[in-house]
């Protein structure tokens, strides 16, 4: 992947690494070739996988977004308000969400198809930034 799709419009990225993810997903870490702000991971999830459950610590933006499959988005906020986006090829073509500092979020993968989501960071990703719950 040499671009991809943000803010309306596409920019240039180039790969970093692929992460193994401790519940057996992988990322793939991208930074953005001419804005140092961000940076990208591209979630690949198997069929019923999913993320850890994560709480986000720091960090001025964190959004979440669907590349492509089925499965869901379950972001609990600060006052333990649990909200589930369901998506899809039809209802996941623009979707994203901002995660706000204190929330927790979770990608899972429908038990019969592949999952692929987008995290941006603003500032890049750096340890610390998540904190793994269970």
């Amino acid at each position: 992947m040499k671009g991809f799709l943000f803010d309306g419009r596409e920019q240039s990225v180039v790969f970093i690494e692929t992460i193994q993810i401790p519940t057996g997903e992988e990322c793939d870490v991208y930074k953005f070739e001419n804005d140092p702000s961000k940076d990208l991971g591209i979630i690949r999830m198997k069929p019923g996988g999913k993320t850890p459950l994560q709480k986000i610590l720091k960090g001025d933006r964190t959004i979440e977004g669907y590349v492509s499959g089925r499965g869901r988005l379950t972001i609990t906020g600060t006052d333990g308000k649990r909200v589930v986006y369901k998506v899809d090829e039809e209802t996941g073509k623009s979707f994203s969400v901002w995660v706000e500092i204190g929330e927790c979020m979770q990608w899972e993968a429908d038990k019969d198809s592949e999952l692929v989501a987008y995290e941006v960071c603003l500032p890049p990703y750096e340890d610390g930034r998540y904190e793994n719950i269970g």
